[in-house]
């Protein structure tokens, strides 16, 4: 019986995945880094607020990681591949950056706005994320 192969690696590699989902780890790492900022954190009790504090900063040297492996990996498909101990993590990120994309679409709040930056380029990226979410998880039968 063969291994499956990570069709998410083709995808990633081949076909420029990487680019949203460095985009993605850099949106989350951003995203932690400005917790405090966040409407959605002003809203809650403080001892939650720590918590989430705490564990952004458990986070954000991971993601430093993360970006750094990619990048250490995307010379050959056989090293993409050992990409995919961290495909939740993408998932994370790319979830995190789709959801600010539409939180700052329907809330309007600066926060939101100011971490997405180019809206434009945003509401083109969420086509993107839909695409990553799918293929990152395929693999062949």
């Amino acid at each position: 019986m063969t291994d499956k192969v990570w069709l998410g690696g083709i995808y990633f590699k081949d076909e420029g995945g990487y680019e949203i989902i460095l985009k993605s780890l850099n949106h989350y790492k951003n995203r932690l880094k400005t917790l405090n900022d966040s409407p959605e954190l002003k809203d809650s009790a403080a001892m939650f607020a720590s918590v989430l504090n705490q564990q952004a900063r458990k986070t954000v040297p991971k993601i430093d990681e993360i970006i750094q492996k990619i990048q250490n990996n995307l010379d050959t498909i056989q090293n993409v591949n050992n990409l995919q101990e961290d495909i939740s993590f993408f998932e994370k990120a790319l979830s995190c950056y789709e959801s600010d994309i539409h939180k700052a679409e329907d809330t309007g709040y600066e926060y939101f706005v100011k971490l997405v930056g180019d809206m434009t380029q945003g509401r083109k990226d969420l086509d993107t994320i839909k695409t990553a979410l799918d293929k990152i998880k395929q693999f062949s039968e």
